[in-house]
Order: C-alpha cells, then structure tokens, then sequence
C-alpha cells in the first residue's frame, strides 16, 4: 500500500484485521524489521507498519523537515491517511521512538497502549560513535560512502549476536543515496537537547497509558539504563539479545506483545 503525506510517498505494510498497531523503525531499518512480528499478530489484529521517510521504498524530498515537531506532525497525518480512528497500539525501536513518543506526547487520545524498544527520547542520552560521525558535516557523508557490505556486516552484527547473515543482507539491499541522506538528515535534526520538556511530557503520558518496554541488553548504542526511564509500567529484559530484538527474538517479542495488549 502506498500513501502521500507531506509530500512523502509513504510505503506502508498493512495486514489483518481488529485493533490497530503501529509499528515504527529505526536505522538503518524498514518495515520488514517487523516482518515476523507482523506474521503472527496479523491473524488478530490490523498490524500497520511505514518505511519512515527516506527508508526503504518511501521516497522524500531532500528538504523533508526532521523537527521532533514535524515528526509528530507526520505520523498525525499518516494515520488520518490510512483512515484510522480508534486509538492505536503504539510499538517503537530506535529512531521511530522519537516519531512514535512525540505524536504520543502531541496527540494521547489517539493512543491504546505504547511498547518501547531500544529506543530514546531522553535529554541526557550521549550518542553513539557512528552517530557523532554522522552528526559531522563531510565526516558524515564520507563514513556513508566508507560503508561497505564488510562494513555493514561487521557493525550490525557488532551491534546483535543473533541477527542471520540474510536478515543483514536483506537490509543492507535497502541503502541507497537518498536512504544515507535521510539517516544523515535524521541524526542531524536530532540533538538530545531537543527532549527537554518532551520527556516530561511522555512521563505524564506513560502515568496514564499502559506502556512496556522490551529491552536487548547487549546494545552498544543505547544504554540498558535508559529501559528504566519511560515510566513504563513493565520493564522486560532480554538478556541474550542486542540492538534489534524485534528481528532477534521475534517469536517471544510476539508472544509478550500478545499477553500486553489482550491484558
């Protein structure tokens, strides 16, 4: 399915049927991050998942506005666009926490329950290596040109013990030009200063909302600290798991997203 939204032709995975969930990536992700997530929900709920703008299949003007503001602005009106009314169950990882949590902060009616994954959305949060690189005008854009498949093998499997050699190649298949512009973009636009006040907010929200939180403890890019920090009513460890537990636990990520929203 493909929707325009600020001038974003939004890919978008939309399967099943009953109450909707939301699931938003991170980088360097897509859609398919919940692909497994998806198959298993689907048979009881409307699962709906974007490649967020500049990722994967959704193609975004160079000029997309990267405001935590406009973030919360875009998820607004990809919501409205695919006709959804009823309050969504709000699923994150990595950067789409800051798209997800800041349209949560702007908009709680529209929220059921929310489950955060590695992900931030703190004032305190120092950013990772590559992450400074890329926040680095030329630097940035001569470590996207330097990111080989070697490269790429070597830091997302740095970044998770259990990630599958296809399940890296699958996503490295999706960088592209205007893909690495849109990382570069991303991290730029996003000082962790930019949370002050905001997570006050989310605070405030999570007292209200049911929120979990999943956590990969072996993340070297967010530290295991920062689960304790949504207000979430449930904090869930994994132990064995890195960065992207969505595609490294799929199954037991099912299972416990399953138990949260039927309870």
């Amino acid at each position: 399915m493909e929707l325009v939204v600020q001038n974003v032709n939004v890919y978008l995975v939309d399967k099943g049927s009953g109450q909707p969930m939301l699931f938003l990536h991170g980088v360097p992700d897509t859609a398919d991050l919940w692909s497994a997530v998806i198959a298993d929900l689907s048979a009881n709920y409307r699962c709906l998942a974007p490649d967020l703008p500049g990722f994967g299949r959704t193609i975004a003007p160079t000029h997309f506005d990267c405001s935590l503001e406009n973030r919360a602005n875009f998820i607004d009106e990809l919501v409205a666009a695919i006709g959804v009314t009823a309050p969504l169950n709000l699923v994150v990882h990595d950067h789409g926490g800051p798209y997800g949590l800041a349209w949560a902060v702007r908009h709680p009616e529209k929220v059921n329950r929310i489950v955060c994954m590695n992900t931030f959305f703190h004032s305190e949060y120092r950013w990772h290596m590559w992450a400074r690189i890329w926040r680095t005008p030329l630097l940035g854009e001569l470590s996207m040109a330097m990111m080989n498949w070697p490269l790429f093998l070597w830091e997302l499997r740095r970044g998770s013990r259990k990630l599958t050699r296809d399940q890296i190649s699958r996503a490295y298949a999706f960088r592209s030009p205007m893909m690495k512009q849109a990382i570069l973009r991303l991290y730029r636009s996003t000082d962790s200063i930019i949370f002050a006040g905001w997570e006050d907010s989310l605070l405030q929200l999570t007292s209200r909302v049911p929120t979990l939180v999943l956590w990969g403890d072996h993340d070297p890019y967010i530290p295991r600290q920062l689960a304790d920090r949504f207000g979430a009513q449930s904090v869930q460890h994994f132990p064995d798991c890195g960065h992207w537990l969505p595609a490294e636990a799929s199954d037991e990520v099912s299972k416990r997203l399953r138990a949260f929203f039927s309870s």
